[in-house]
């Protein structure tokens, strides 16, 4: 990658608390390579309490935009001068554009579940959903299966029932969908809930590496060849419940379509210009393999 910069290099990057773990340098300054523009990515490591002053820092530099990731992406809002719906319906920012010093915020996770599913929208539409998990990604997949797919019951599935209890309050206030059940992640009858399901969502951080042993679920009785598979979690891109989902037929999904989307979106959003998502999704694939 390259090395030289100018005086009026545009600025983007990532803040966050830890950050070294992000991908997301990798990916835009691959892009930007690319796409030979002036620009660089940089992560920012910010704890909460300089989080204030991390913004008013951007503004007075000139950075153009920021992805946000955790614990950030909900206590940021309070600093925008506007949001975007995306932001007003799931609750958390993502991606800051610096428009002149008014920032703007957006949630491009929405945008990048929505573009990894579409090819798929006949068969979910209409039918029931189950989504593992009840945090921040959570909220983003809710909120996309709802407005995007109209499903016949969605499923909240979560080791504490009371957070997913807060989501169905949450997502059928605020999109007036009556038709989200909850239930704790025990089995037999959470898997008795994925067996029914078109379309299983595992929404947390279960299988990631280096805990890449783990799984919501090793039974491959669980799916059928009749489902989709939908794990958010890119490393490693075959997680355990991909392996088993595969190991019965069904169709499989991981979380490099949704990183690649998501980033695309907020490159687009700070430069105006087309994100090179074939050659970057290679790049970042031959990354993580060489990682592990």
């Amino acid at each position: 990658m390259k090395n030289t910069f100018h005086f009026d290099t545009q600025i983007v990057g990532i803040i966050g608390h830890p950050i070294k773990h992000s991908y997301s340098p990798f990916i835009h300054n691959v892009a930007i390579e690319l796409k030979k523009i002036d620009y660089v990515y940089l992560p920012f490591d910010i704890p909460s309490s300089n989080l204030n002053s991390a913004l008013k820092g951007m503004k007075a530099l000139g950075i153009k935009g920021f992805n946000v990731t955790v614990p950030h992406k909900e206590s940021v809002i309070q600093y925008m001068n506007s949001v975007s719906e995306e932001v007003s319906m799931i609750g958390s920012v993502n991606t800051i554009v610096n428009d002149q010093g008014r920032l703007i915020g957006h949630n491009t996770d929405a945008y990048g579940v929505l573009e990894t599913l579409l090819p798929f929208k006949d068969d979910i539409t209409g039918n029931q959903v189950c989504v593992i998990g009840a945090g921040g990604s959570a909220r983003a997949v809710i909120y996309t299966l709802i407005r995007n797919f109209k499903p016949k019951k969605l499923f909240i599935v979560n080791r504490n029932e009371r957070r997913a209890e807060y989501l169905k309050e949450y997502f059928s206030e605020k999109m007036k969908f009556s038709s989200i059940k909850t239930k704790e992640l025990i089995p037999p009858t959470a898997f008795e809930i994925m067996r029914d399901s078109k379309l299983v969502i595992n929404a947390t951080p279960v299988g990631m590496y280096p805990n890449d042993t783990d799984s919501i679920t090793t039974s491959a009785d669980v799916f059928s060849k009749e489902q989709i598979v939908f794990d958010l979690v890119y490393n490693p891109q075959s997680t355990f419940l991909i392996k088993t989902a595969i190991k019965s037929g069904a169709k499989t999904l991981n979380g490099i379509s949704v990183l690649i989307h998501q980033a695309a979106k907020s490159f687009e959003l700070w430069t105006g210009i087309e994100f090179p998502k074939e050659d970057v999704q290679k790049s970042l694939q031959l990354y993580l393999g060489n990682l592990n």
